[in-house]
């Protein structure tokens, strides 16, 4: 089995990754997912970029000089369009209060959409990048359309999923099968794009 290291403790995403690879990999190459707890990294990477690939591309570099692997990290955020693309990088803390919970960011997000035109069309935007020790840094990407109810529906994501619409499915992010939100989330969207560049990646190495 060949390592891929997966640069994120949160355990949310760590799921998806997973089960994105486990669909999308069967009878191709042989990978392992690592996750830095299973092999002792604990890196506090701070994700000041202006982009989605330079974030993502700290995280990567981080965790595969720390641990001479292969490393696959991402950054990822909902754009809103009356809010003129926020919260975009700031997703994962952009409720004003410390401590705040993924409850308080969505609550704050409705907050400041009321009195602004409605449907709140948005879209969930993801860069993935591949790090490979010595430097060499590989990205790809993904978008998924939808918008912002204002009601929560659905359990089965977190961040902004259950006020996450996708108007052609009628469902929430939340509540779709992880079968189907494996399929079109902006998250296995770029995953699956970086498919081939990691096959490529490990094909060099051998």
């Amino acid at each position: 089995m060949t390592p891929l290291l997966i640069a994120s403790t949160n355990i949310g995403k760590l799921r998806e990754i997973e089960a994105i690879f486990a669909g999308a990999m069967v009878n191709r190459l042989p990978l392992e997912l690592v996750l830095p707890s299973q092999i002792g990294i604990r890196l506090d990477v701070l994700e000041d970029g202006l982009t989605y690939a330079e974030n993502a591309a700290k995280k990567a570099l981080a965790y595969t000089q720390a641990s001479q692997l292969v490393t696959l990290a991402d950054d990822s955020g909902l754009e809103v369009n009356a809010l003129d693309g926020q919260p975009g990088l700031f997703s994962a803390r952009y409720a004003p209060w410390e401590g705040a919970t993924d409850a308080d960011r969505r609550r704050f997000l409705i907050q400041n959409l009321q009195g602004k035109p409605y449907p709140w069309l948005a879209h969930f935007h993801c860069t993935v990048a591949v790090a490979v020790p010595g430097g060499e840094i590989f990205y790809a990407e993904g978008d998924c359309p939808g918008e912002v109810i204002p009601e929560e529906r659905g359990s089965n994501g977190f961040g902004y999923d259950s006020i996450f619409y996708i108007p052609e499915l009628g469902q929430t992010m939340a509540e779709l099968p992880i079968e189907t939100k494996n399929q079109l989330s902006h998250r296995a969207r770029a995953v699956r794009a970086a498919i081939p560049i990691i096959e490529r990646v490990f094909s060099v190495q051998k």
